[in-house]
């Protein structure tokens, strides 16, 4: 982990990130579109554009508190997350495990790292010394 002056609010701030993404993939799906005849049903593969972004962000979170040589181990760490969401969402009744969603995730971890590679990464340490800057 990068030398961070307040890290015990950043991890927190990490757990509550991945519980929220958790809760929100295991709630009902109407909630978010209502029936198959509303909300974003036009949108074919809106499911997978929603597991794509989220791990985007998801990676490029964590790609701003860890240094570049623990990127492999944000990209296997996620992935194990998104599978962990599957089993979770095979487990209730209302959802569906899809392996293709797991492909999505991956493409989204993907993406986030090489964001983070080219120049996003460690976004925390920049981020913890503007507010130091903004406090002076």
């Amino acid at each position: 982990m990068l030398p961070l002056r307040h890290l015990r609010y950043w991890q927190t701030a990490s757990v509550l990130i991945l519980l929220l993404v958790l809760a929100a993939t295991l709630m009902p799906a109407f909630w978010f579109w209502g029936d198959k005849s509303s909300g974003l049903a036009w949108f074919k593969g809106v499911d997978k554009w929603l597991h794509g972004i989220t791990f985007a962000v998801l990676s490029l979170w964590f790609a701003g508190l860890y240094h570049r040589q623990s990127y492999w181990r944000i990209a296997i760490g996620l992935l194990l997350f998104g599978l962990a969401i599957e089993v979770c969402q095979r487990m209730v009744g209302y959802r569906t495990a899809e392996w293709l969603d797991v492909g999505a995730d991956m493409a989204g971890i993907l993406l986030g790292l090489a964001i983070a590679v080219a120049g996003l990464g460690g976004w925390s340490l920049r981020f913890e010394r503007y507010i130091a800057e903004f406090r002076t």
